[in-house]
């Protein structure tokens, strides 16, 4: 027998926002390894509070990460407007590091494998049609290398997330030089 979850009191769904406000801030700013106490913290509440609410790190990034991950779709629809094949794949790849390098647990997601977050792995995937369509695209047109794959960008993404983590100034620079070599 199914039974209806029960809607949190006011104190704890107070303390459940709380804790997705601080973890948001916290993981863009310092990534998705902040430690939990910093969260909890931050949310003015006890560890044991953040526990209950998101028993494990995933729980919570499960929680934030399909949102932020939504704006992929907009960029990926944008690129495809462009009526330019090989603007839209340039400005797709330059809007998605941007969008990385502002948000440090995004950069994270979008680099790393995460199987105990099924929900936030969906997401990155639907932004996958929009980069395979404008790979097509650009290629259709000679605008880009006949031989460049999406598997070519999911390694190009994760190159740019530890660029963007070491050097977050030069993240440009060196989307710029790989671009110029990627012309059809």
């Amino acid at each position: 027998m199914v039974t209806a979850s029960r809607p949190l009191r006011a104190d704890a769904a107070r303390n459940r926002e709380k804790l997705l406000a601080a973890a948001t801030d916290l993981f863009a700013d310092r990534g998705l390894d902040v430690p939990m106490e910093h969260i909890a913290r931050k949310a003015e509440v006890s560890i044991g509070t953040l526990y209950k609410h998101f028993p494990t790190r995933e729980a919570l990034v499960a929680e934030i990460f399909p949102g932020r991950l939504a704006a992929l779709d907009v960029i990926g629809e944008k690129a495809l407007a462009d009526p330019d094949p090989w603007r839209g794949f340039a400005g797709y790849l330059h809007d998605l590091y941007a969008l990385q390098a502002q948000d440090r647990g995004l950069n994270d997601v979008l680099a790393r494998d995460l199987p105990n977050a099924p929900e936030v792995v969906s997401a990155c995937h639907r932004g996958t049609s929009h980069a395979e369509l404008l790979i097509e695209r650009a290629a259709e047109a000679g605008a880009l290398r006949a031989d460049y794959s999406i598997k070519d960008m999911a390694t190009l993404t994760r190159a740019m997330a530890q660029v963007i983590r070491d050097t977050p100034d030069e993240w440009r620079r060196f989307l710029s030089i790989y671009v110029d070599g990627l012309r059809g």
